[in-house]
């Protein structure tokens, strides 16, 4: 059984599968260290018990609408337009996922915060939904023209270890931890499910080879992006300075 064919049952056990074992931890460590009062306790337990309920709604709507309908775009947009407005899309569809994302709203904030003001949430949520959004765009015109996987990610990374050594340290941390959380729930269940009906719907296509990797590339997305951030922010200050 895939995963568009779960029922709601079935979405509930696994989210149990997924938390039993840390409230069973947490319990451990609660009556044997932390031991927190009734009122906190009960109060985490609450907490737990949202998160959980939260989780079941937003996995059964992920493979009971997300997937499908990503999946059925992609084979669409396929068969019935020309290479030029999958890659469109790819950039919009990009753009939209990371922009939406919860978790990177998250590391903005955190990171806006943490600076002080300097680094702000709203550049860096739009360096990443750009960034992500260019690299989807490359990831549909690797499906569509049959790039090699191997040569896209290979030049990447070296560009990022080059980068890494011309942008500040701060931006160097930021990008790594944002390349983790822009791979979030909204990239996976409608990115790599649109990428993989577009493979099935390109002639000659393998959804195997072709459908899958969309996800490094995003995750590459923004250390390339926000270490050159980085190094346009070291760049002004630079020439401020003089």
């Amino acid at each position: 059984m895939t995963h568009t064919d779960m029922s709601m049952l079935e979405v509930v056990i696994d989210v149990l599968q997924a938390l039993l074992p840390i409230i069973v931890f947490f319990l451990i460590f609660q009556f044997l260290f932390i031991k927190y009062p009734w009122v906190t306790l009960k109060r985490i337990l609450i907490g737990v018990a949202i998160t959980g309920g939260g989780m079941v709604l937003f996995l059964g709507g992920v493979f009971i609408g997300f997937m499908p309908i990503a999946r059925d775009m992609g084979e669409f947009l396929a068969e019935n337009f020309d290479n030029w407005v999958i890659i469109s899309f790819g950039f919009l569809m990009g753009f939209l996922a990371t922009y939406a994302e919860p978790a990177v709203r998250v590391l903005c904030g955190q990171v806006e915060k943490s600076s002080g003001g300097y680094i702000s949430a709203t550049m860096i949520l739009w360096t990443l939904s750009i960034g992500v959004a260019a690299f989807v765009a490359l990831g549909m015109a690797r499906i569509v023209y049959q790039f090699d996987f191997r040569e896209i990610i290979i030049i990447g990374y070296v560009l990022a270890l080059l980068l890494m050594w011309k942008s500040d340290g701060q931006f160097v941390a930021i990008a790594f931890d944002s390349g983790g959380v822009a791979t979030g729930p909204m990239a996976v269940s409608i990115i790599m499910t649109m990428a993989v009906g577009i493979a099935s719907g390109v002639e000659g296509g393998n959804p195997i080879v072709d459908g899958f990797g969309i996800i490094a590339l995003i995750a590459l997305a923004p250390i390339l992006f926000v270490s050159g951030l980085g190094v346009l922010l070291s760049r002004k200050e630079d020439n401020d300075e003089l």
